[in-house]
């Protein structure tokens, strides 16, 4: 059976995304990193929300693991780009499309 993906919701303001990070440091020490992580019932991101994502990768990179975002909304999806690190959260771009990205299933 798949692993059911970790699910962020809600407003993910500095604050929210702050106890995020920090809750997740004692999960990535013990090695319980989630495969995928839904992004599809964020209502509220910012550069923190981001920055977040960004840093799950990298303790994923670091550990020779695959992590996943998928269903990222589209606000997140318009900083990403902006912010030009849409490939390296794996996605897509007009040259290279993803089909998790925007995936709503």
């Amino acid at each position: 059976m798949p692993e059911q993906p970790f699910t962020l919701s809600g407003q993910l303001d500095t604050q929210a995304v702050s106890t995020a990070w920090r809750v997740s440091r004692s999960a990535l020490a013990a090695g319980q990193l989630p495969e995928q992580i839904d992004l599809g019932n964020i209502s509220q991101s910012d550069s923190a929300t981001l920055a977040l994502l960004l840093d799950w990768q990298a303790q994923a990179h670091s550990r020779n693991q695959a992590i996943r975002f998928i269903n990222p909304p589209e606000s997140l999806l318009v900083l990403a780009r902006l912010s030009s690190v849409q490939d390296l959260l794996g996605w897509e771009t007009e040259e290279n499309p993803s089909p998790d990205a925007g995936d709503q299933s």
